[in-house]
């Protein structure tokens, strides 16, 4: 049969022209198929981009308000107990970072004797720490800070060792 559907392909030139238009017609339905992709694609990507963009507009600011999270506690560490303007520091600094948590900013404040984290963690020096674990947190310089899921500026932090 197929011998026969080929000798009259040979002799008709319509059933010829057919069989062209059916090859271009699939090879058309492969190439909308593969823009279809690509479009989809396209759109995906840039929906990541925007949202990765939202996520981290305000770094720039909440990067430039660490220091003033920093002075805040300074002032709290060496203010008097009974102070009123202790008092306001402390309301500014709550609100502060309850701005700052609403954007996505998130604390990482290391308690002595947490594994060191080298995600988060800067080790400014080793110490020997008696009742410790080595390669624990023994004291913590400054606290870091993470937004969304990335590291803004790790914690300084000082690794317990043993001899």
């Amino acid at each position: 049969m197929q011998d026969a559907d080929a000798t009259l392909a040979g002799d008709n030139p319509l059933i010829e022209q057919i069989e062209a238009l059916k090859g271009e017609l699939e090879q058309l339905r492969a190439e909308a198929l593969r823009e279809r992709a690509d479009l989809d694609n396209q759109r995906k990507r840039l929906a990541r981009e925007i949202d990765t963009a939202r996520k981290f507009a305000n770094e720039r600011l909440l990067s430039e308000l660490l220091p003033l999270f920093d002075s805040l506690e300074a002032g709290l560490a060496v203010a008097p107990q009974a102070d009123p303007l202790r008092e306001g520091m402390e309301l500014t600094l709550r609100q502060l970072h309850r701005i700052a948590e609403s954007n996505g900013l998130v604390e990482v404040v290391p308690a002595p004797g947490d594994s060191f984290d080298p995600e988060r963690h800067q080790a400014m020096s080793m110490i020997e720490a008696d009742g410790l674990p080595p390669g624990s947190v023994a004291q913590v310089f400054q606290k870091g800070y993470v937004l969304n899921e990335r590291l803004l500026r790790p914690a300084l932090v000082v690794v317990a060792r043993h001899d």
